[in-house]
């Protein structure tokens, strides 16, 4: 079956490009595993003809149909959860080395896909695969295996951003949205000139907040009064990322956030989501808790299904409950500045501020190893931001710096 393009062919092919060149830096002899759900096609198509442009040696399309994990996990044996193939491990080894590289492309095809499977099966699911792939996890928190995350629209996603529109007018204007977000629209320059603009402004913010050193964060807004620690030797990321390699990766399009991996041992408060969380097939309403001495004590949501959804999810890892990031994010966003809710994580959380629960960043350590970073098998973003929400640094002497008021940045 041939699809209406979502995209004018020169207006696709800056997207792709801006994922293989711009953000994943490929070049000649690399391997490149591209991973979505087949309603991703018209894209997979147009990355690897960037990425064989560029020199790659072998361009690998990995589609998973959320249906097929369904029928898994609904009717298999004990033995097929958690299942990972032979080949499947060797193709991940492969993106863990230097000369390979993961596009993930993001864009939810099913809606409920999980819907009536007993919460713990696909904790166990997820538990053993983490255990079995948790080799490439570390490469990626520590900079070593280059990894990127693209949105591309599916019916399901496009219906919900824009329900009152049919489903390819909805599907070709959230692509539209994509381009914008990451300046790749004709206003913002030729090529990918805008995206790597826009990461140079985010890489000189990030700078600027690990020059001030500082030893915490108040974060105040509607339901969220939350003190979040850091250590000495913090380094704040955002924009491009100079792996190990030397080579530069922006493992996210689009974004806009500055963020950080704070002392798991030591947030307190309590905080509220201010987006609903797109998790799984399911979206979660009303998600708040509370930390005590680095540790979440209380989890709610506005149903106990899903609270105990996402609780099932967190409690796979025993630091699954202690924080990995802090991301901030201020009114510049361009997503912000839509007004609307985009039903994806990889939007909405460079639409506001944000927390994640499990693994933190090695890259935000000027040490090696790096200290007091959490480490876990999940991560997990949750949105707390809002107009509304201040920022507070805490710096020398218990100094305290605005960060963020009225929406904006104060440094």
């Amino acid at each position: 079956m041939v699809r209406e393009p979502l995209l004018p062919p020169e207006s696709l092919a800056r997207y792709a490009d801006a994922i293989v060149r711009a953000s994943l830096s490929i070049q000649k002899g690399d391997t490149l595993v591209v991973q979505g759900e087949p309603e991703h096609r018209e894209l997979f198509v147009a990355v690897a003809e960037s990425a064989y442009r560029a020199g790659a040696r072998l361009v690998d399309v990995v589609t998973a149909d959320p249906l097929v994990m369904r029928a898994r996990l609904l009717h298999g044996s004990d033995d097929a959860i958690g299942a990972l193939s032979p080949w499947a491990r060797r193709r991940l080894r492969e993106v863990a080395g230097p000369r390979g590289a993961l596009a993930a492309i993001a864009g939810e095809g099913e809606a409920g896909y999980l819907d009536g499977i007993p919460p713990k099966r696909i904790a166990t699911d997820y538990a053993r695969l983490a255990k079995q792939t948790a080799f490439l996890r570390r490469a990626q928190l520590n900079m070593r295996a280059r990894w990127v995350i693209a949105g591309w629209p599916t019916d399901h996603w496009a219906g919900q951003v824009y329900p009152e529109l049919s489903p390819l007018v909805a599907k070709r204007r959230l692509a539209r949205d994509l381009l914008r977000f990451c300046r790749l629209a004709d206003e913002d320059g030729k090529g990918t000139s805008g995206w790597l603009k826009h990461l140079r402004t985010l890489s000189r913010r990030s700078a600027r907040l690990t020059k001030l050193g500082l030893g915490g964060l108040e974060l105040r807004g509607p339901g969220t009064e939350l003190d979040v620690g850091l250590v000495g030797g913090t380094t704040w990321l955002g924009g491009p990322e100079k792996f190990v390699d030397g080579r530069m990766v922006a493992p996210n399009m689009p974004t806009e956030e500055t963020f950080t991996s704070p002392d798991p041992r030591t947030t307190s408060g309590t905080f509220r989501c201010t987006f609903p969380l797109s998790f799984r097939g399911r979206l979660i309403q009303g998600l708040r808790g509370e930390f005590s001495n680095g540790r979440l004590v209380r989890l709610d949501a506005d149903s106990d299904d899903d609270r105990d959804f996402v609780a099932a999810y967190i409690d796979t890892d025993r630091n699954g409950r202690r924080l990995g990031e802090v991301a901030l994010v201020d009114a510049s966003s361009r997503i912000g500045q839509m007004g609307r809710i985009y039903y994806n994580t990889l939007l909405d959380e460079n639409a506001a501020a944000h927390i994640a629960f499990g693994s933190g960043f090695g890259g935000t350590r000027s040490e090696t190893p790096p200290r007091s970073v959490n480490r876990s098998t999940i991560h997990l973003d949750v949105m707390i931001g809002s107009p509304e929400l201040e920022v507070t640094g805490i710096g020398a002497r218990g100094r305290r710096i605005p960060l963020i008021r009225e929406g904006a940045w104060q440094i």
